[in-house]
């Protein structure tokens, strides 16, 4: 199991530490609802150093990105980000991610924490351009200080404008002494804030400073029900290996514009159609829906399975993603989860279930 360099920082708060993608991550302090509740309505944040981040340069590195990756990455300017995904070859999906320009021929592609060494495999088995790429993962952390109040109790930390970083753009500057921090708004939340990549021996005293101005500390299970309450992709949930983007909804980030992995039979599928579709679902009695819980229809049928499901902390209610076919997809149709043994009702919504 690794650590971040926050672990004993962790464990000394008195944070439930569970195993999450092989590494010892804090999943509560205070208790979900708490947590949640303070990341909608103030500031917390969040230590999510276990994600991967692989540096592409050189005069060739766009050349790469935009070979294995569904967006178009020719569209960034240096301070700009841009959210992507990486096809495979059969109509799924590797991982999604997050690519930020930080200078011209060098890009900072962010992937998620479970697969990094399947990601780094990915890309470097199909670098034949000639970029430089380099695996930074186990040399940076990563925090995430969201919330309505991150840019007031923060902006002291920094010489930077920090209302001025617009959703999907960062600077490099400095924050809580330390230069040379990349500072992004690029949230996963919903809630407003801003990410802070720093170096392993750096991030103690900005996780010091920011706590100090105000930031409550905050585990991984209120990140989870944050982002549902968005309605925002967890890749080995929402989306895999073997989940179409279309069917997904990211068919937004997916630009024919260029050729990429797989991009003829993807444009092919944009096409044709697909035959279901992830939905969102708001419970219409009580009762909680989990992953891997059955949609049925209202025979009893089944037609899909819950993707990821909680009791919204904000809203009181029972809320999911899953996939349904098509004629089960729109707003306000209707669908039942099996809990146990009975079928609740629920109805399709639009996202984001959160409206704040």
């Amino acid at each position: 199991m690794k650590n971040t360099a926050l672990t004993s920082t962790h464990e000394a708060l008195g944070a439930k530490m569970v195993p999450f993608a092989g590494f010892n991550m804090p999943v509560q302090y205070d208790g979900v609802n708490i947590e949640h509740e303070t990341v909608r309505k103030s500031v917390g944040v969040f230590d999510v150093s276990h994600m991967g981040e692989f540096l592409i340069e050189g005069p060739h590195a766009l050349d790469l990105i935009q070979k294995v990756c569904s967006n178009d990455a020719s569209k960034l300017t240096v301070g700009k980000a841009q959210y992507s995904y990486l096809p495979n070859e059969d109509g799924g999906i590797v991982d999604d991610l997050i690519i930020y320009k930080l200078k011209e021929d060098q890009y900072l592609l962010v992937v998620n924490a479970s697969n990094i060494e399947k990601d780094w495999n990915w890309i470097k088995d199909r670098n034949d351009v000639g970029a430089t790429i380099r695996d930074l993962s186990e040399d940076y952390s990563l925090l995430a200080i969201q919330g309505p109040k991150a840019v007031e109790s923060m902006q002291d930390l920094s010489s930077h404008d920090l209302a001025a970083i617009k959703f999907y753009n960062f600077v490099v500057g400095d924050f809580a002494g330390i230069e040379n921090v990349i500072i992004s708004a690029t949230g996963y939340t919903g809630s407003g804030g801003f990410e802070i990549y720093c170096k392993n021996d750096e991030v103690k005293q900005i996780w010091d400073k920011v706590v100090e101005a105000g930031a409550k500390p905050i585990g991984l299970a209120a990140r989870d029900t944050l982002r549902l309450e968005m309605g925002y992709c967890l890749y080995g949930n929402d989306i895999d290996d073997t989940t179409s983007p279309f069917e997904a909804g990211l068919g937004w980030v997916t630009k024919f514009t260029k050729k990429f992995t797989n991009s003829e039979a993807l444009e092919d599928e944009k096409r044709r159609g697909v035959e279901r579709k992830l939905i969102a679902f708001e419970l219409d009695e009580r009762g909680i829906p989990r992953q891997g819980y059955d949609i049925v229809d209202g025979q009893g049928k089944k037609i899909g399975e819950v993707t990821s499901g909680t009791m919204s902390p904000m809203l009181g209610k029972g809320i999911g993603l899953g996939y349904v076919p098509v004629v089960f997809s729109d707003v306000d149709s209707k669908i039942h989860i099996q809990i146990r043994k009975k079928a609740v009702p629920a109805t399709v919504v639009k996202l984001p279930f959160y409206k704040g």
